[in-house]
């Protein structure tokens, strides 16, 4: 596994704007947002993408983190958006899994 920026998020040794953690994951602000609020859910161990999870729970809390901070930052009654790119051709640029939560607008369709 390539040591990531969120790997070192994780870990504390660069800073985050972070907003939720549980025992298994970290939510923070996305550094260069795509919507008026962009938060990253990623795991605490090290995956590089959805096709490598083993853990079908940890998907689970993944995405119950993702949807508690949705709630948390307002975004519950009138909706938001959440995506896991994957790979090169599906735009993810960081080798560690992560979940972006997209809300704050209307979101349009298709995304790219």
């Amino acid at each position: 596994m390539i040591d990531t920026i969120f790997a070192k998020i994780v870990r504390r040794e660069i800073p985050a704007d972070i907003v939720a953690e549980t025992p298994r994951a970290l939510a923070f602000r996305d550094i260069a947002p795509q919507a008026p609020v962009h938060i990253l859910v990623i795991p605490k161990v090290a995956v590089a993408t959805l096709d490598e999870v083993s853990d079908v729970t940890l998907l689970g809390e993944l995405l119950q983190l993702a949807r508690d901070v949705a709630r948390a930052e307002g975004l519950a009654a009138t909706g938001y958006r959440v995506v896991i790119n994957t790979r090169d051709d599906g735009g993810q640029t960081v080798p560690h899994l992560h979940l972006h939560l997209l809300g704050g607008r209307a979101m349009t369709w298709p995304p790219g």
